[in-house]
């Protein structure tokens, strides 16, 4: 199968790369080799000729969108509408990688793929866009993918600022009051890869690991499993702290629990689900063997 991944040089782009099934051929493409606001765009894709696009690619930097909006909107909406009517025109498969961020963070239960959207900010309202792109071009063999928290060894996240602040600092503290799930880029990678084969798949799915997190719940096991792992000296002190007390550009979700068990319904055996603190436990010792980066 030939295979067009976007975004080859994010966190998502190198864990596609690293577990792709054999007998994929793979087109890995960043911002210098397929432009995704060129006005081309549509003819590039179809030149490439893939049976499958995974479009790993997006405008991330949720607080410098609040002011630099037509770039937001640009990547995250045009260029997916463009990749869309490229993948139509092809009758290839489409899977887009969406976010918890189109969601507000009001529910009380993990959000249904079906559950209505409201972004609080611009880019929650970009990759909104990008859905409503998706879903209005009726006849393209598309699924969107929703995920949150991601992180890997490859590429700036919260786990690998966490592990500097630790080694910089004498104390941290870490927003408590933001609920979620973080997830591993590559178990992610390995779940697309999966549904990439399936005959038929809903037009919105959600996925992340198991469990349940707070940024500061998250912090700490980052330092418990890196001190063991020796990435870190020593822990320090982390204090839990409200949102209120560490204000940004963007507003962020408060509880953006996404609901998965369509996904595992589809996955059948083929994926066994982690823990996030397994996941976590993985990637670390991942980072340890790679690289030593942030040993003392």
């Amino acid at each position: 199968m030939r295979v067009l991944i976007t975004g080859a040089r994010g966190q998502l782009g190198y864990a596609l790369q690293r577990v792709a099934p054999a007998g994929m051929d793979l087109v890995l493409t960043t911002r210098e080799e397929l432009d995704l606001a060129s006005p081309s765009i549509v003819d590039d894709v179809i030149s490439i000729a893939p049976q499958l696009i995974i479009n790993a690619a997006a405008y991330t930097a949720v607080d410098r969108a609040e002011t630099d909006i037509e770039a937001a909107m640009l990547v995250n909406r045009d260029a997916v509408a463009a990749l869309a009517e490229a993948a139509q025109s092809l009758s290839a498969r489409l899977l887009h990688i969406s976010t918890d961020f189109v969601f507000d963070g009001s529910a009380s239960r993990a959000y249904l793929p079906d559950a209505l959207p409201a972004p609080l900010g611009v880019y929650g309202a970009s990759k909104r866009a990008g859905e409503v792109a998706i879903l209005e071009r009726t006849g393209c063999d598309a699924c969107i993918v929703r995920t949150a928290w991601v992180y890997e060894t490859h590429g700036a996240n919260f786990v690998k600022t966490m592990l500097r602040l630790m080694a910089e600092r004498d104390r941290l503290s870490v927003v408590a009051d933001q609920i979620g799930t973080p997830t591993w880029a590559t178990g992610l990678a390995r779940v697309l890869w999966c549904l990439a084969v399936q005959p038929q798949l809903p037009a919105l799915l959600h996925w992340t690991d198991q469990g349940v997190a707070s940024w500061y719940d998250f912090a700490v096991a980052i330092q418990e499993e890196a001190c063991h792992l020796g990435l870190l000296a020593g822990a320090i002190p982390i204090d839990p702290i409200t949102t209120d007390l560490y204000p940004t550009p963007a507003a962020r979700p408060a509880f953006s629990l996404l609901d998965k068990r369509e996904t595992l319904g589809l996955l059948g055996d083929q994926i066994e689900p982690q823990h996030w603190r397994v996941a976590l436990r993985q990637m670390l010792s991942a980072l340890s063997v790679q690289t030593g980066e942030y040993r003392s």
